[in-house]
């Protein structure tokens, strides 16, 4: 018998934000998902990069601005550095936790590039913020190449666009580990973003809504179950208001009425809500769960988080 296969998108709690946080993170992280292949379940990790993103993005182009022979790094090499960073603690993680359980299992991070379309139509309406604080000068400068800014509390800072993800680039190289039984870490941070140029691959000034990336993976694997590992155990209707509703189960077509009638906050779970109506509707006998790192157990054995059919 086939075994279900798991897309598991981590978010920021599973993974912390600095060195320290990431290491004291991705060790906790590691238990749940080896519960989960104690479980019987194949499971494939995405997960965010915010925080580290900004981390190397900073760093480089603070250091190119101190030292002429080096020169400023584009945001997809930035991510680029994510994925192998964050790959390289959640791997050992993973690794050191289901030997100590007598699993012998490789798990492989795979440097995953992501298509997107330059026409996008985000690229018109850049949102996310990244990287050093400038000073009005620097901004202006940024600017004149084509860039995008944004004046904040603390100075002026990039903002780019957040372009749905069109193809992943090394997918046959994920289903081929998948289908091998092996563990696999991709996408993560949405993937690197890049167009496609003749028989080309060029970098895009942008940042992948990791939870699109996320609910494609999950397409393409063909998965049983994409789960989201977030800040809420729960999906909750009127948030921050005194009329707080919490779900615990939603149809498709409910998520999508939610969702027409403002319930969800554009950057954080609205993406969420509409790759897990994507991800069901484009097979059969697929669920969605939204949920925290703690309740991800429970929820995943119908117990907990928000279930989404």
């Amino acid at each position: 018998m086939a075994k279900k296969r798991l897309v598991l998108a981590l978010g920021h709690d599973a993974l912390g934000t600095n060195l320290p946080e990431q290491k004291a993170a991705v060790a906790k992280t590691a238990k749940t998902i080896a519960d989960f292949i104690q479980d019987g379940w194949q499971v494939a990790i995405t997960h965010g990069n915010t925080p580290q993103l900004g981390m190397i993005h900073t760093a480089l182009n603070e250091l190119a601005k101190e030292h002429a022979e080096y020169t400023a790094a584009p945001i997809s090499v930035c991510s680029a550095m994510s994925q192998g960073y964050i790959g390289y603690d959640l791997q050992n993680a993973l690794r050191t936790e289901l030997i100590k359980r007598g699993i012998y299992k490789p798990v492989s991070t795979i440097l995953t590039q992501v298509t997107v379309d330059p026409y996008d139509e985000s690229s018109y309406t850049p949102l996310k913020v990244i990287g050093r604080i400038m000073t009005a000068e620097e901004a202006k400068a940024e600017e004149e190449k084509g860039n995008f800014t944004v004046k904040t509390d603390a100075g002026y800072r990039r903002i780019v666009a957040a372009p749905k993800p069109v193809a992943i680039v090394e997918i046959d190289a994920i289903k081929a580990l998948m289908d091998a039984d092996q563990l696999v870490i991709a996408a993560g941070g949405g993937g690197i973003p890049v167009m496609e140029q003749g028989s080309r691959l060029k970098g895009a000034s942008a940042v992948i809504e990791k939870d699109r990336a996320a609910g494609l993976l999950a397409k393409e694997l063909d998965a049983d179950v994409l789960m989201f590992l977030t800040g809420v155990e729960n999906v909750v209707l009127n948030y921050g208001s005194d009329r707080e509703i919490l779900l615990d189960r939603l149809t498709v077509a409910d998520a999508e009425r939610y969702a027409a009638a403002g319930q969800f906050s554009v950057g954080s779970m609205l993406p969420k809500i509409e790759a897990s109506v994507d991800f069901i509707n484009s097979g059969r006998n697929r669920h969605a769960i939204i949920t925290s790192m703690e309740k991800a157990k429970e929820a995943l054995a119908g117990k907990g988080g928000t279930k989404i059919s």
